[in-house]
């Protein structure tokens, strides 16, 4: 966006020595504003998928002793526990097997 700025600029406003200074000073800036926003866009990776869900809290729905249901971001979730926990206990997400929780207990409150 910016080298096109500066090539209107350059085309229609600018007389003819610098005009091809503006030209270069645009592509300039143009190749600094597409290596930031590389560097931007490498640190603010969303993070989806199982990955994200580990480490987060869930509530028990349906006693896990050692299988269950948990809830987590409003869904149902098939869990396994080694510890078991009754429902309405937060429990954590350990990591994801399949389509299965493993969840162990949270010292969090609900």
């Amino acid at each position: 966006m910016i080298f096109v700025l500066a090539l209107l600029l350059a085309l229609f406003l600018v007389p003819s020595p610098w005009n091809i200074v503006v030209i270069f000073l645009g592509a300039v800036a143009e190749v600094g504003e597409v290596i930031w926003g590389r560097r931007i866009a490498r640190r603010w990776r969303p993070r989806t998928g199982a990955e994200a869900m580990i480490g987060t809290s869930a509530k028990v729905v349906t006693p896990l002793r050692p299988n269950g249901q948990v809830r987590l971001n409003g869904e149902l979730w098939e869990a396994v526990s080694d510890e078991g926990a009754d429902p309405g206990d937060i429990v954590r997400v350990d990591a994801v097997e399949g389509l299965t929780l493993v969840v162990s207990r949270s010292t969090s409150r609900p």
